[in-house]
């Protein structure tokens, strides 16, 4: 749909309102070298809205997920400068009897077996990682929708902006071992052995179909929407 720009008398594109959902990388799962389960990773932070784009290119960042047992965090994911979404914290570990402390992040990381320091979530974004002493398997890391609860991470957020419901941003388990699956921003869970990666992030963007015109990522429609799904890093621009 054009506009008449009052100058020129030319028509031009107006800027655009779109949904936008933006999660980053989740951590990587904590572990300890004696045979205890390290701590949950911390989910990737979520935001999610509504926002006018501007006619013109946007770069969208899509965070990685963090490596289980070495002390990684998730990569941030951004749209233009409308969001940026934090990775998630990495779980705690131990080491030589020595607690190392869940890390901030969008959601923050659980704190290994043992006791220990957990993260801390970013407001608006995420929950904080479990903490205490005295657990089976590591406490859970924080998930966008709440807190982890001892050994279990933090729940995610259900959306439907893809055109089907999936949920994103589930906290890592104590304990599990279990990775957090690509484009989900999940933390990956902790283990004594082999704890689990996190899962990488994802960034979607959707409009009312005929509502504009915009490439990058992969187009699809559905439901009387036109959306963007971007996996890996790319460019959303709206012509």
């Amino acid at each position: 749909m054009l506009r008449l720009n009052a100058l020129t008398g030319f028509g031009v594109r107006p800027d655009v309102v779109v949904d936008y959902l933006v999660v980053a990388g989740g951590g990587g799962g904590g572990i300890e070298f004696s045979g205890r389960p390290g701590g949950g990773a911390g989910a990737g932070g979520l935001l999610s809205g509504a926002a006018v784009v501007p006619v013109g290119a946007h770069a969208v960042v899509v965070g990685a997920g963090g490596l289980g047992g070495v002390r990684a965090p998730g990569g941030n994911s951004s749209f233009g400068a409308i969001a940026v979404a934090i990775g998630g914290g990495q779980g705690g570990d131990e080491l030589n009897g020595l607690s190392g402390a869940g890390g901030a992040g969008g959601s923050g990381g659980g704190a290994p077996q043992n006791g220990g320091p957990s993260g801390i979530g970013t407001v608006g974004q995420g929950n904080d990682g479990g903490g205490g002493a005295g657990v089976t398997n590591g406490y859970g890391g924080g998930g966008a929708g709440g807190a982890a609860t001892t050994n279990a991470g933090g729940p995610g957020v259900s959306s439907s902006i893809s055109g089907s419901p999936a949920t994103y941003a589930v906290g890592g388990a104590g304990g599990s071992g279990v990775d957090g699956g690509p484009n989900t921003g999940n933390g990956g869970g902790g283990e004594g052995g082999s704890p689990g990666d996190g899962g990488s992030g994802v960034v979607i963007i959707r409009y009312p179909t005929g509502a504009a015109s915009a490439t990058g990522g992969t187009i699809t429609t559905s439901g009387g929407y036109t959306i963007h799904t971007f996996t890996t890093d790319g460019t959303f621009t709206v012509l």
